[in-house]
């Protein structure tokens, strides 16, 4: 039996402890583009990318302890990778910056000369351009004597557009290659995070929204079809959905605390499906009740069961993207989390997203500020993506969800089984333990078997649009990681 094999029967032994869901149309790979002799030395694994740039976005006063978005998160998740040797067995991609074009994607041309601009280059710019709307002009002084575009929201004049454009580069870089059929998977070790960013807007850390960039340039570039993002960071992303809200290419799908809209940012309850065309393309999983009790294991695995993976079989993406904030990992209290999902969840959450698209998937870190919880989750996804025989070993949780989650679960499933007629059947509780899902036990068996029986290399019916390479920047170079 081949390598590929095995890693395939390991899959399939996991897929059948959590239970699967058998994809309607089987996936084709979506091609390697052309490239050059020299690709073929890259190994068919997962793909990692990280740039030491990226830590020079700090607050100007330097005390890490009041500005939980800082360079120790990446810094200390990357070390971790080392020491455990899952970096060895990665595929390291080189990083680089996002130009402004790509950044235009999503964002507006204000928005993004302000924001992606050093103060040497600004000064080149069109003042016009540049001044833009007034009540857009929102640096702040902040008590602890840096600037930012809130007190939460820092920003280093010299150095933090260059940390943002190369978060954005990186996660492009990668899921390019992906989506090329060059790496099998990846994740992205960046900051600051995205997912709040709106298409002018900067807020919540974050300033350049990388998924949803990454995702309008996977469509443009590489016609890409269909895409799925998940967003499972503990807070909603308002941009993402903005940026995809009328697009019926894009599903959209967040699992978050909402409370009834008193948890941050406030968006992304279960009625915002989408607009126009992409009406139904919206799924907001909008935990509310509070955290008594927090949300968990259970809680997570039972919306993956009876919402997530039915929506995402049914919608049978080409790629999955997933804004990969971890707090909710236990360990974040409120404001910046109150769940306590465990680490090793997130990587059986990461096990089952590979049984989409082929197993073309691409994670880009979000939130999370609880170093070990994120070093943790972390190194979990990464082993999950890498196929590991000890990412299986976690235990389906035998207690029953909280009420608040059956009733945040059956909120959704009321409001989007018109839109998925998968989740029909699910509106109906079945015995204490609530929604099975979108099958009965019978019919849910055979969608273990169907699941397991899923290759990634299965042909679908229709052609290949031109796909090719994005370009490779070499005007940045990328720079030595700092001694941990």
């Amino acid at each position: 039996m081949s390598e590929e094999e095995e890693e395939r029967g390991s899959y399939a032994q996991a897929l059948q402890q959590l239970g699967g869901f058998p994809s309607p149309t089987p996936h084709r790979p979506l091609g390697r583009a052309q490239s050059s002799p020299a690709a073929v030395k890259h190994l068919f694994t997962t793909g990692l990318v990280y740039d030491s740039l990226m830590l020079k976005h700090q607050c100007v006063c330097g005390n890490a302890h009041i500005h939980p978005e800082h360079a120790g998160r990446v810094q200390s998740i990357w070390s971790r990778l080392q020491e455990t040797g899952l970096l060895g067995r990665c595929e390291r991609v080189r990083g680089r910056k996002a130009s402004l074009d790509e950044i235009q994607s999503v964002h507006s041309e204000f928005h993004t000369l302000l924001y992606g601009t050093s103060p040497l280059n600004r000064h080149k710019l069109d003042h016009k351009k540049l001044l833009g709307p007034v009540s857009q002009k929102m640096y702040a002084v902040l008590p602890c004597g840096g600037i930012g575009v809130d007190s939460d929201t820092v920003w280093n004049e010299m150095h933090s557009a260059a940390a943002v454009r190369m978060a954005v580069g990186s996660v492009i870089e990668l899921a390019f290659r992906v989506a090329s059929g060059e790496l099998k998977n990846g994740f992205a070790v960046v900051r600051p995070p995205g997912h709040h960013a709106e298409e002018s807007t900067a807020m919540g850390f974050c300033f350049f929204n990388s998924v949803a960039i990454t995702a309008k340039l996977l469509q443009q570039k590489l016609g890409v079809a269909k895409i799925l993002v998940v967003d499972w960071d503990i807070h909603h992303g308002n941009g993402t959905q903005q940026a995809f809200y009328s697009d019926p290419n894009v599903l959209y799908i967040s699992l978050h605390r909402y409370d009834d809209g008193n948890f941050f940012p406030g968006s992304g309850a279960p009625e915002e499906v989408g607009s126009g065309a992409g009406v139904g393309f919206n799924v907001n999983i909008a935990w509310t009740g509070g955290v008594e009790p927090p949300m968990g294991d259970v809680e997570y695995l039972t919306a993956f069961r009876s919402v997530v993976m039915p929506i995402a079989q049914h919608f049978s993406p080409d790629v999955v993207l997933v804004s990969s904030g971890f707090d909710a990992v236990e360990g974040h209290l409120s404001p910046l989390g109150g769940y306590n999902v465990s680490a090793k969840c997130f990587g059986q959450l990461t096990q089952l997203l590979m049984g989409l698209a082929g197993g073309r998937i691409v994670m880009a870190l979000e939130g999370g500020h609880d170093l070990t919880a994120i070093c943790d989750a972390s190194e979990a996804c990464v082993a999950a993506l890498l196929g590991d025989p000890g990412a299986s070993v976690f235990q389906w949780p035998q207690e029953t969800p909280c009420p608040k989650a059956w009733a945040s679960l059956e909120r959704v499933i009321e409001i989007q089984n018109s839109h998925w007629s998968c989740l029909q059947s699910s509106s109906q509780p079945s015995g204490p333990r609530g929604p099975r899902g979108p099958r009965g036990q019978s019919e849910e068996a055979e969608a273990v078997s169907a699941m397991a029986s899923l290759s990634v290399d299965v042909g679908q019916p229709g052609s290949d649009p031109d796909r090719s390479e994005p370009s490779r920047s070499t005007e940045e170079p990328m720079e030595e990681e700092p001694v941990l």
